[in-house]
């Protein structure tokens, strides 16, 4: 690849480098030739509930090898850092999943189930209880955390389940308390995996060399484009080519999937973008992020409880 820098590359996962259980075409030659070409990547994801070890595994039953848990970063990390970062020996009373729990755990953020200093909320299925529980915590002074601010999540062809977002929405709506999302499109998300990535490589951290690949405008290009990184949209997953003109930012380049970024590499020349009919985005749904824009309205403080006489 001729370009004026050398690149090193964050990758989003569902969407870009497999839909469903299928590899998308190009996939397998992409990381391919950033092994061969010695180009650092980490790949992103929203999902709070896998840790890297598991997506080692899946990347491997898909048919990518040669990756290790370092090659990840994941919303539940990016979680975790945060906490440990900015209130350290803070605790956590956690709505999430196995990632969700061992993050908090590696990063030194206790479970509390008596009086946390915050409630944290991941994908998963809490139950009736957990959600009321959650509810008496922030009441009584927890503040809110979502790991990211996906409203939903795709299961599987046509299927969807609620995401940490909509998990958050409901808190949010029951307390009247705002949650703070992290994941993707947050900066603390770009910024940390920028560190990871670069880290060891013994060459200019300059956010110029990093370029976010992904397939949805409101978090992978939104982010990118806010931590000053170059964005690299593909059209094989959320977002549409007619959809684009909507949004105020726009990414650097856009490519129909990985394998176009794939050839360019191996061959050394630059691709030019043509659009293809054949591309199939997957379905579009409103208000999938707790960030999107009508979300940002100012909401009206929980009214207080009345009795009727």
């Amino acid at each position: 690849m001729k370009t004026d820098f050398k690149p090193a590359f964050l990758l989003d996962m569902d969407g870009v480098i497999y839909r469903e259980d299928q590899l998308i075409p190009g996939a397998l030659e992409l990381i391919e030739a950033f092994h061969a070409n010695g180009i650092p990547f980490l790949f992103l994801t929203n999902n709070s509930t896998p840790t890297p070890e598991d997506l080692v595994v899946k990347m491997r039953h898909l048919g990518i090898d040669g990756l290790a848990a370092r090659h990840f970063y994941t919303s539940a990390m990016n979680t975790a850092d945060f906490l440990a970062e900015t209130y350290p020996e803070s605790t956590a009373f956690v709505l999430g999943e196995g990632g969700l729990l061992a993050a908090l755990k590696d990063s030194g953020i206790a479970n509390d189930a008596i009086a946390p200093d915050f409630v944290v909320v991941g994908e998963g299925y809490p139950s009736l209880e957990k959600l009321n529980r959650a509810h008496g915590f922030i009441e009584r002074g927890a503040r809110l955390v979502a790991t990211n601010p996906d409203n939903w999540c795709p299961v599987e062809s046509g299927k969807t389940r609620p995401g940490a977002g909509a998990t958050a929405a409901y808190l949010e709506a029951s307390t009247g308390r705002m949650a703070y999302y992290l994941g993707k499109p947050n900066a603390y998300m770009f910024s940390r995996a920028r560190r990871r990535l670069l880290a060891g490589s013994g060459e200019d951290a300059g956010r110029h060399r990093v370029v976010m690949v992904g397939d949805t405008m409101e978090t992978d290009v939104r982010g990118s484009i806010e931590m000053g990184l170059r964005s690299y949209l593909v059209l094989s997953g959320s977002s549409r080519l007619e959809d684009l003109h909507r949004y105020v930012y726009q990414p650097t380049r856009i490519l129909n999937s990985v394998k176009e970024l794939a050839d360019e590499i191996r061959h050394g020349k630059p691709v030019e973008f043509r659009p293809r009919g054949d591309t199939a985005a997957l379905p579009r749904r409103a208000g999938r992020h707790s960030t999107d824009t009508e979300n940002y309205r100012e909401r009206s403080p929980r009214p207080p409880m009345t009795r009727t006489g």
